[in-house]
């Protein structure tokens, strides 16, 4: 059975919150009145000077500066922990300058040791790259293409050509043939394929064919998408043929139209230039150019001029 004092127990501590609470806000509102904190305070001991005995104590005046000492202590350390904190914040934010710094500083003495390398060491570094490219670089076959281990390839400017030798009686079913406008995968059936990769330049896929010839050999013809252009490879990253030394054959060169043929007659004519380290035809006609309109204005100083 509850008993009607322990109820009462019960809500005294809330009853003590309210009334702590009203008076807080009686307060405020009497400092509000007062027009400031010094004036309520004066208007407060007047009344504990009329309605109480508090100032007759020898002790009033040391505990009300007590009173006020306390308060004044919790503020300067409220202070502190507010000062201490913005110097941790302030000191971490300069460490993270300083190591941005660092970092920064890093960076720029590893650039100048970059500029500063010997230049016969950048010569031998770009030596080296040339002796890679050269070394992927082949001469071309017959066909103006290259024979590799798993197939070979020749190629005229409109096509290529690729012929893949293939175990004795294979059949066209047994084949794997995938051709996009820039990728061909080819082999056989539960084999690794024999070629997969991009190709070197883009394909017309509708005007290319593949054919199994004597049951021996994969003939594959892919028809360029620039129909003006050698080919270094078949696939990207396989060997390349050096293409300044290709050469359409004559036969080849009849069966084109007159303005191809011219056109083609003036690329093997700036490959051969190239190799001589000759100018080509552009170029001798922009030094023509250059040279007619020195003839024509005697009056102008060319002394500075440098042909092309």
């Amino acid at each position: 059975m509850a008993i009607i004092s322990d109820f009462k127990d019960d809500e005294a501590p809330e009853q003590q919150l309210a009334a702590g609470h009203g008076v807080e806000v009686a307060l405020v509102a009497a400092l509000e009145r007062s027009g400031g904190a010094l004036p309520f305070l004066q208007a407060a001991m007047d009344v504990a000077h009329r309605r109480s005995g508090l100032f007759r104590d020898p002790s009033a005046v040391s505990k009300v500066t007590a009173m006020a000492a306390a308060v004044r202590a919790q503020i300067e350390a409220e202070e502190r922990v507010t000062r201490e904190a913005e110097a941790k914040r302030k000191a971490e934010e300069d460490e993270r300058k300083a190591e941005a710094e660092a970092q920064r500083a890093a960076k720029e003495a590893v650039m100048a040791t970059a500029e500063e390398k010997p230049e016969s060491t950048v010569e031998k570094d770009s030596m080296e790259v040339d002796k890679k490219e050269e070394a992927n670089v082949r001469q071309p076959n017959a066909g103006n293409g290259l024979d590799l281990e798993k197939y070979s390839w020749t190629q005229q400017l409109p096509e290529v050509n690729i012929t893949i030798p293939v175990p004795q009686g294979t059949k066209s079913r047994f084949v794997v043939f995938d051709l996009k406008k820039n990728h061909l995968k080819v082999g056989l059936k539960g084999q690794p394929p024999i070629i997969d990769g991009e190709l070197y330049k883009p394909v017309k896929v509708d005007d290319c064919f593949w054919s199994i010839e004597d049951g021996r050999t994969l003939s594959i013809l892919l028809t360029k998408h620039d129909q003006m252009e050698w080919w270094k490879s078949v696939i990207k990253g396989d060997p390349e043929v050096d293409t300044q030394k290709v050469e359409p054959e004559n036969s080849k060169l009849s069966d084109l139209d007159p303005e191809t043929r011219q056109t083609v007659e003036k690329m093997m004519f700036d490959q051969r230039q190239k190799q001589m380290g000759l100018p080509t035809s552009d170029e001798m006609q922009k030094q023509e150019i250059l040279k007619k309109f020195m003839s024509e204005h005697p009056e102008m100083d060319f002394s500075r001029a440098k042909l092309d």
